[in-house]
């Protein structure tokens, strides 16, 4: 049996980077996921401009390839509506990469760089000795029992995290599930380089462009409405669209291709580390999906932990005060968005005060991108409070 400095459960937008960076960085590196590659997985897949960067300074802009990019994000609320660019000089748009293309490359980039990537590996159990994680048992691909050892086993796996069901981190800031929502994606809706969400009264729309002349078209009401209307989803769906006129006019010609899909998350923020493991990606955060934020959030905290991890393997510092620079960072990064996407999820009436601060930047060219960039995680929303309040 081969001791690995790192073990990564899960390979996609979390796993297939930090294992990456780990590679990179020299340590010897296992990355195991149940699914096999390329495929398909839950997502809204929108990569703001922090993303794209990501994937500039790791050498994987093949991740986007045929996507086209977006360098407008439009807000409608009804009575008004706020439209900007969403990047900044050094990364202006935004992309949508289908999962079975984007994690099909960060797996191939994970292997590229050294590490040993098993597909159709099914983690059963982590070890736990002495109060530290100290590697996982599972099936591989050929139904064989398999166990494997490393000094950090890290959890990439997503909210049913096995990793984290077993060292039970602390939770923080929970918040539950807030929307449900429902996608599919359409032929003859082009979108010219726009992301385009509609508020409307208990319902939120949104659409962009995606691979292969495909728009990716979202539907969603209160998590309350989930169990009813889910029996009958594609009706509320298709309702939801017809509260947007103009909205509903495009898309009558143009076609469904796929099955919708539905889904609802919880928010919370959770310990990223502890003897013998961390957490990355949505394992150890998550947010609703309102805002998108979910790979541009997986490919910093890849950065952020990866490097916390090899600095602590290769003895430049404790693991301890590392990992938990990584958490404070992380936490700091997020923390205004967080609040504000829990507040948008509710689909409630924006609050007079948040009105206010929305109406007074129609018109304003800089006030506009300034919320553009909000809603890509590129700029804290205390800053465009600050605007919108003259403080600038």
């Amino acid at each position: 049996m081969t001791t690995y400095d790192v073990i990564v459960v899960g390979a996609r937008c979390a796993g297939s980077p930090t294992a990456m960076l780990l590679a990179r960085r020299g340590l010897r590196v296992l990355v195991v996921d149940r699914a096999r590659f390329p495929s398909d997985t839950v997502s809204t897949h929108i990569l703001h401009p922090l993303g794209v960067a990501a994937l500039q300074r790791w050498g994987l802009t093949r991740g986007v390839a045929g996507c086209p990019p977006i360098d407008t994000y439009s807000v409608d609320f009804g009575p008004f509506s706020l439209t900007g660019a969403p990047g900044t000089p050094d990364s202006a748009v935004a992309y949508a990469p289908r999962r079975t293309q984007l994690d099909a490359v960060l797996v191939e980039a994970a292997a590229e760089a050294g590490a040993e990537v098993r597909q159709g590996f099914n983690v059963g159990e982590v070890l736990v000795e002495d109060g530290g994680v100290v590697g996982i048992r599972g099936r591989d691909a050929g139904g064989a029992t398999v166990t494997e050892r490393a000094r950090v086993v890290i959890g990439a796996d997503g909210l049913h995290s096995v990793v984290a069901e077993t060292v039970r981190p602390e939770e923080y800031r929970e918040r539950p599930r807030l929307l449900a929502a429902y996608y599919g994606y359409w032929s003859g809706l082009p979108m010219d380089g726009r992301f385009e969400t509609y508020v409307r009264p208990d319902r939120g729309i949104a659409a962009w462009p995606t691979n292969d002349g495909l728009t990716m078209v979202i539907a969603g009401w209160p998590y309350a409405e989930f169990a009813q209307n889910k029996t009958d989803a594609g009706r509320h769906y298709r309702a939801a669209l017809d509260l947007v006129p103009e909205f509903a006019e495009r898309i009558a010609d143009a076609r469904l291709e796929t099955r919708l899909v539905g889904a609802a998350v919880p928010n919370f923020f959770r310990k990223p580390f502890g003897p013998g493991w961390a957490l990355v990606g949505d394992a150890g955060y998550l947010k609703d999906f309102i805002t998108g934020q979910g790979m541009q959030d997986a490919f910093r905290d890849a950065e952020l932990c990866a490097t916390a991890v090899a600095d602590a393997l290769e003895g430049r510092r404790p693991f301890e005060s590392g990992m938990a620079d990584y958490q404070a960072v992380r936490d700091a990064a997020v923390s205004g968005i967080y609040d504000l996407t829990c507040e948008l999820a509710t689909l409630e009436p924006p609050t007079p005060e948040m009105q206010q601060v929305l109406g007074s930047l129609v018109g304003d060219r800089t006030g506009m991108d300034l919320f553009a960039r909000v809603c890509a995680g590129v700029t804290p929303p205390e800053e465009l409070f600050a605007h919108a309040s003259g403080a600038h």
